[in-house]
């Protein structure tokens, strides 16, 4: 039977329109959630389930959005999850986007951390929110 260990919740924007950040590198990640999850007990089997939502206002053009997990702090660390949204011109209000990732036997330390990003391959996307990334680990 599972045994759940630790959850924890970044909520960097609450809110629809509650915060205009421009990605003003293309290709760059831009952190917009990370959170430290405690692993202390852990047996066999550890899982992490992370989820989230971004929101961008994209400009009017062809536009691919990237959302990236990683296991640590940087984005050179071990990529956990990642996936490309391409939106096209029609696209005038602001999209929302949401992510379902799984960790499967991460190592054991006394807390892991975990980071979003997101990325556009176009200036003048602007993430608006809402903002959330949330996580929970389990083990056997």
């Amino acid at each position: 039977m599972s045994q759940f260990l630790d959850a924890r919740t970044s909520q960097n924007a609450s809110y629809a329109n509650s915060i205009a950040v421009p990605i003003l590198v293309i290709n760059t990640p831009q952190l917009f959630g990370q959170i430290g999850l405690l692993t202390e007990g852990a047996g066999a089997n550890p899982r992490v389930q992370l989820k989230g939502t971004v929101s961008v206002q994209l400009p009017l053009a062809l536009v691919g959005i990237t959302i990236t997990i990683v296991r640590g702090t940087l984005p050179t660390d071990p990529l956990i999850y990642s996936a490309t949204s391409t939106f096209d011109l029609s696209v005038l209000a602001p999209q929302v986007i949401t992510f379902s990732a799984n960790d499967f036997n991460p190592p054991i330390t006394p807390q892991l951390t975990y980071t979003a990003f997101v990325s556009s391959n176009l200036l003048g996307t602007i993430r608006v929110g809402p903002e959330n990334f949330d996580g929970a680990v389990y083990s056997d």
